[in-house]
Parts: C-alpha cells; sequence; structure tokens
C-alpha cells in the first residue's frame, strides 16, 4: 500500500514538472512580449538628488522603497495609503514620481501636476497646478510655466494659470512649437526653455507649397479625405524658423538666419547664461553642416563656430552639451573620424580636442565623474552587439578606459555626486540584473535579478554568429532553432529583414534584439534567420553610409551572403525559404524577391518603400540624393521596373492610412505586376498607419505566418 502511494506521489510529481511547460500561442507571443512576459525590474528607479540614496517602487506599486548605498536591503519609505491619505488622493497605484530636491518629488495624477514636499515620513501639497488641455506640453520646473499648443497653434500657460498665446493664427499652414522635419535630425519636441524660463524659444515651420496628399477615412459615411503635409523627394519642402518669446514683455522675435528657406535647422539648445542659442544648420543637400550661435534677446548672428562638410552627408542629431562645471565649453558629437564620438569647443568656437575615440559609438553623454576631469558615456563596442561604460578625460587623448567589462546591453544612472552608478543590464543568458558599480565601474552589489519570465513556456534557442561579408566586414547574425531542435532534420528558414540606416536588429540583449512572434514561429519547425548588413547602426560611419545613392545593392549583397551561410547549415532547407519584413524591410523583402528570384519561394513584405521619388524628403534625399541628382539610383530602386522577374509568391501588405510609407507605393507595385499579368497578394489594414497595433497586429501575424506556411511547407 505504501509503495503505491509513493508510486502515485511521484507520477504526480513528475506530471506536474512536465505539466509546466506549455507552447506560447501566437496571440501570446505578439500581445505579451512586453506585458507578462517581459523580465520584471525595479519601477520608477532613480537616484535622489545630492544623496547616496535611490529609489524603485515595489512590485504591487503599494510603497516607495528606499535603499542607500552600503545598505543590504532597501526599507519601505511611503505607502500608497499614506500618499492616499496625506494628500487626499484616490491613487489606484503609486504614481511615476520625479524627485527634484532631496525633500521633494514631482508626479502627474487626473491633468493636475503635483509638487510635494516629504520630510519626516509626512506628505505636504507644495505645488499644484492644473494641466492645461493640449498637445506638446512642455513644463519648466522651476517657474511652473508650461508651453503647449492646440491644433498649430502655441501657447504657454503661465505661474498663475493665464494663457499667454504665443504665436496663434488662422493660417493652418503656419505650425508652431511642434517637431519639425519629421522628427528627423533627432528632433522630437518642439519647444526649449531657457534654463531660467524666462524665454521660450520654438521652431515654425511654413508648410504652403508642401503637397497636400489624401488619405481615405472609411469611418464617416460617405467615405471622406484627410489630407497630410507629404513633402517627398524632389519636391518642395517646409521652411523652418526659430521664434523667441520673451515671457515678461510677451514678445516673439524670430531668429536672423540667412540661407535658402528650405534648409534645415536641427539640434537646437540653449546656452547656460540664458542668452544664446545654438542651432546646427544643414543645408537641403545635406553634405554640409554650420553650428550657429544666436543671440536670443535681439535674434543676430553671433558666430558660425565650426563646419562640417562630407561628400555623402552629414547628419547631427545631438545638441551641444554644456559642461556642468564650465560655461565657456561644450561637448559636440560628430562622425567626422568615422566613429561618433565627443569633441570639445569653446564658446568661440576653438576646438579643444577630441574627447572620445575609438571602433565604438557614442550613444550618450551621462555626466562627468566627481573629479570632473573626466565625461562618463554610454557606448556600443567594436562588435555593436553590446552597449558599455566608458570614461575619457576633457583634455583628451588616447586614455579612453572601458569601465564596463561584462558584455550585454546596458542602461546606466550615476548618482549627483558622481560616487556610484546603478546599472541595468540584459545579455542573451539573462533577463534583466541590476548592480550597483562604485565610481570606477566596480560592481559593488547585486541589487535585483528578475527570474526568467519563460519558465512556464516552450521558448526557442538563440545563437549568435559573425560572418564575412564582402570585403572582409564583419556581419552579426541572430538564428533562432526550435525548442526541440534536432539537428538530423531540415528546417525551413523565414530570414526576417530589415537592413536599413539608424536601425538594429541584433543586440547582445534577452531575446537577442527578437520578436516574440520569431520564437513561436521557430517552434512550428522554422529557423528564423537575421543579418544586420551594412547600412545598419552602431557599427560606425562607413559601416552605414557605403549605401549612399543605391539603397538596397549592398544591403542585398549581405543578406545573400547570410544565404550562402545557411546553405553551410545541414539541418537548413534553403530550397524551402521566405522573407519578411517592415518599412525599409518591405523594401527589402520584395527587392530581394524580384532581384534574387531564385532564392526564396515566399516573401511577405509590410509597408515597403517601392520608389523612392515617393519617400519623404529628409530621410530620402539624404540617402538617396534628389532624383534629378541620382536618376540612375532611382531608377535601380524603383521596383515596379522588375515586377516581371518574380517567381515566388510575395505578399504585400499596407496600412491604407500610412502616414510614413503611403499607399501609392503598394499601389503602384500592383499596378505594374498587373501590366506584366503577374499574379501577387495584396492586404490593406482599413485605417491603419504605418504599424498594425492593438489587437490587429495578432490578425497581422496570423495573415504572416499562416501565407509562409501556405507557400513553402505545401
Amino acid at each position: 500500500m505504501r509503495n503505491s502511494i509513493l508510486v502515485v506521489i511521484l507520477l504526480l510529481w513528475v506530471t506536474g514538472v512536465f505539466a509546466q511547460k506549455t507552447d506560447l500561442t501566437l496571440e501570446e507571443a505578439v500581445m505579451g512580449q512586453w506585458r507578462q512576459f517581459y523580465p520584471s525590474q525595479p519601477a520608477n528607479l532613480q537616484w535622489i538628488p545630492n544623496q547616496e540614496n535611490f529609489t524603485f517602487l515595489n512590485e504591487d506599486r503599494t510603497h516607495l522603497l528606499v535603499q542607500k548605498v552600503g545598505d543590504k536591503n532597501a526599507k519601505k519609505s511611503l505607502s500608497l495609503e499614506q500618499l492616499r491619505s496625506d494628500l487626499g488622493l484616490e491613487f489606484k497605484y503609486f504614481p511615476s514620481i520625479k524627485w527634484k530636491t532631496e525633500t521633494s518629488f514631482s508626479f502627474s495624477y487626473a491633468g493636475v501636476y503635483y509638487v510635494v514636499n516629504y520630510e519626516n515620513k509626512k506628505v505636504k501639497i507644495q505645488q499644484k497646478t492644473e494641466l492645461p488641455k493640449g498637445n506638446n506640453l512642455d513644463r519648466h520646473d522651476q517657474t511652473a510655466r508650461i508651453a503647449y499648443t492646440d491644433q498649430h497653434n502655441l501657447y504657454i500657460q503661465d505661474e498663475e494659470g493665464r494663457r499667454l498665446e504665443v504665436f496663434a493664427t488662422n493660417d493652418k499652414n503656419i505650425v508652431s512649437g511642434q517637431a519639425i522635419a519629421r522628427h528627423e535630425f533627432g528632433i522630437s519636441k518642439g519647444t526649449f526653455w531657457s534654463p531660467n524660463g524666462q524665454y521660450l524659444a520654438f521652431y515654425q515651420k511654413n508648410e504652403a507649397d508642401v503637397t497636400d496628399y489624401p488619405l481615405l477615412d472609411i469611418n464617416t459615411t460617405p467615405a471622406s479625405l484627410n489630407t497630410i503635409k507629404y513633402p517627398m523627394a524632389g519636391q518642395k519642402s517646409e521652411y523652418a524658423q526659430i521664434g523667441v518669446y520673451n515671457v515678461k514683455s510677451q514678445k516673439v522675435l524670430m531668429l536672423k538666419i540667412d540661407g535658402p528657406k528650405d534648409q534645415y535647422l536641427t539640434n537646437l539648445a540653449w546656452g547656460p547664461e540664458n542668452k544664446m542659442l545654438y542651432v546646427a544648420i544643414v543645408n537641403r543637400q545635406q553634405n554640409w553642416m554650420q553650428l550657429c550661435q544666436y543671440d536670443a534677446r535681439s535674434g543676430e548672428l553671433i558666430k558660425v563656430l565650426f563646419e562640417e562638410k562630407h561628400d555623402k552627408y552629414v547628419e547631427p542629431e545631438n545638441p551641444v552639451w554644456f559642461l556642468p562645471n564650465n560655461s565657456n565649453e561644450f561637448l559636440w558629437r560628430s562622425e567626422r573620424d568615422g566613429f561618433k564620438h565627443l569633441y570639445r569647443y569653446n564658446i568661440d568656437g576653438k576646438l579643444l580636442g577630441q574627447v572620445t575615440n575609438g571602433n565604438w559609438v557614442v550613444l550618450d553623454v551621462l555626466g562627468l565623474d566627481k573629479s570632473e576631469k573626466n565625461v562618463l558615456v554610454k557606448g556600443t563596442d567594436e562588435s555593436g552587439l553590446n552597449t558599455t561604460l566608458y570614461s575619457a578625460p576633457l583634455v583628451g587623448g588616447k586614455s579612453v578606459t572601458k569601465m564596463v567589462k561584462k558584455e550585454g546591453q546596458h542602461t546606466f544612472m550615476v548618482a549627483s555626486n558622481g560616487n556610484y552608478i546603478l546599472d541595468g543590464f540584459s545579455n542573451l543568458e539573462t533577463p534583466y540584473e541590476l548592480h550597483l558599480l562604485a565610481k570606477n565601474g566596480t560592481a559593488k552589489q547585486l541589487l535585483y535579478k528578475a527570474k526568467d519570465p519563460y519558465t512556464e513556456k516552450t521558448i526557442a534557442t538563440t545563437t549568435f554568429q559573425t560572418i564575412k561579408g564582402e570585403g572582409g566586414v564583419n556581419l552579426n547574425t541572430r538564428l533562432i532553432k526550435p525548442a526541440d531542435f534536432d539537428p538530423k532534420k531540415k528546417y525551413p528558414v523565414i530570414v526576417y529583414v530589415y537592413g536599413g540606416p539608424q536601425a538594429q536588429m541584433i543586440t547582445n540583449s534577452w531575446l537577442g534584439g527578437a520578436s516574440l512572434w520569431m520564437h513561436y514561429a521557430a517552434n512550428q519547425g522554422y529557423l528564423v534567420f537575421t543579418l544586420d548588413n551594412r547600412g545598419s547602426a552602431n557599427r560606425g560611419f562607413e559601416f552605414e553610409n557605403c549605401i549612399h545613392r543605391n539603397l538596397g545593392e549592398l544591403e542585398m549583397k549581405d543578406q545573400m551572403t547570410g544565404v550562402e551561410y545557411l546553405k553551410t547549415l545541414p539541418y537548413a532547407d534553403t530550397d524551402r525559404m521566405a522573407v519578411h519584413g517592415w518599412s525599409y524591410g518591405g523594401f527589402m523583402t520584395t527587392s530581394m524577391m524580384l532581384k534574387y528570384p531564385d532564392v526564396f519561394k515566399a516573401g511577405v513584405a509590410g509597408g515597403p518603400v517601392t520608389n523612392w521619388a515617393y519617400y519623404e524628403i529628409m530621410y530620402g534625399e539624404r540617402y538617396m540624393d534628389m532624383p534629378h541628382e541620382n536618376e540612375e539610383g532611382y531608377k535601380k530602386t524603383t521596383l515596379a521596373n522588375f515586377t516581371n522577374q518574380l517567381k515566388g509568391d510575395l505578399l504585400l501588405i499596407h496600412g491604407t492610412v500610412d502616414d510614413v510609407v503611403v499607399m501609392q507605393h503598394s499601389f503602384s507595385l500592383v499596378k505594374s505586376f498587373v501590366d506584366n499579368g503577374i499574379l501577387v497578394d495584396f492586404f490593406p489594414y482599413p485605417m491603419h498607419l504605418h504599424n498594425v497595433r492593438g489587437k490587429d497586429r495578432v490578425h497581422l501575424m496570423h495573415k504572416v505566418l499562416d501565407y509562409i506556411d501556405e507557400k513553402i511547407k505545401k
């Protein structure tokens, strides 16, 4: 009897262990990657100013925890219940806060901005501001003034709650206070407060000469047209200006900027003295830049500090960064030596030296160390797969120190006194860890270690491989294999591609930078392969700009190098391959199906660029020049010229109100297929923009993978 009980217990235990692993559904893969399957990490993590304490929220967001450097564990500091009681607010969860001083923090709740004082375990409202009903809110902390836009106009809500008109007009072609240049050149906003909050600089664009582009709204009866401004390559562009609003006088002046009206005004920033503005002016051809200094009170040009030129393009993406301990000097990021590095200048435009150097890319300036003689930066390593922490002396030279050796993708937060650094990182084997580092980069304490979020799910396996491309260039690849991979079997292959500049698909991070649907697909019996070709980001300027004027050519050569590598794998069935990508990846997918017609049996191209003359000026002309300047390049990349070469099955997918890659791309390509009597598949996503988001994304991935199944598994 006893033996029988033991057998039953053992069976139940074994069954329980194996029952823990269930197959990942496509719905879970699409909707859950950034939710239930995202590795846990401390929420709202930040240093308290001027202290060696940092705070974060507990997992159920009911307590603010504080941890002092040197303490083993964090301690509960402020509860949700106390916050509710002291402030009289009905929070469901602890709000995301931002420390302002050692004893005060801010947050927004129900359209109201609060600054609260927190001392001796008591919470008291220090400042309460009702947020204006508008867009692009930009608050100046010291004065509590808030810049915001209402449709195409710009306003300020002052510290007394009054609405001040910065620039308002009935002409909808004049757009103030919003990002310009279609968010290129690192531009992400349109308003810029002076450090003391007495002035507001802002971008303004005149779109009167930009073509109206029609998008069909099917949600009205009858359907209606929603027109947007879309500047296509070689056509007329928007015209940018920079305004400065004086809060005291309530007057606006425009900077007196000379040059063609379609030049680009980029990387706008204030100097620390509240008097000077710094603007990187780029010509329409994007092969020349001037960094200019303007007087914000008169609008006059003070000086051109320096110029940069390149026969292909220049691409400033980061404003001046003034040294906290020296208002007469700043750091500037440039790719002039082949990699993005820091250069130190004074406000007279004199180059004081190159600060960082090496075959790696500066990603972020974190601040100065405690000595204030060295700058701390986050950068890539030479492979491009990892990020790390560097320290470089401001005087320049070659003594750049790599402070963190552990490979992976890192996020750093430096304490205000420069003594300690929080390092959150992941790599292919590590979901997430948080470490406390000393100022020299050595690890002092493991603060947090996330659990594997897939302990109850069957997940595929990922490997990296570096292969040699044309001319011996190193190309990073990622291969995802089924969880039950058998090297004696042959597996069909899905090649996932993006391939364009400013993007990187493969990183040494959790899941390797892959989408979770790729793991689902692998477990359905596929190999899922990705290669970052020349043209991709974070490998240096020449690695990217070699594609100039001939988009797709070198990228496809590198992708075919990847195909040749796959052919060396005995378990890869390279007679049954599909290719899939979106946007630039849609351009690459369609290009490979048409120009390498014997390689892939099927392709699924989402939101594809099919003719660069239909794409926007700012991005398109940087990489292709204007159509009249590069007729041969545009001809070779107009995919309608090659539709008669299609042999495999091709599915085009497009959002019907795509305002990035407009539907004209797919429609013109389909027409060419029809003209050539060649069958092609097309699927629109009604009322979706450039990406299919929300619950419809599950439908999208079913469509993509079902199509590939049908075409290459039959």
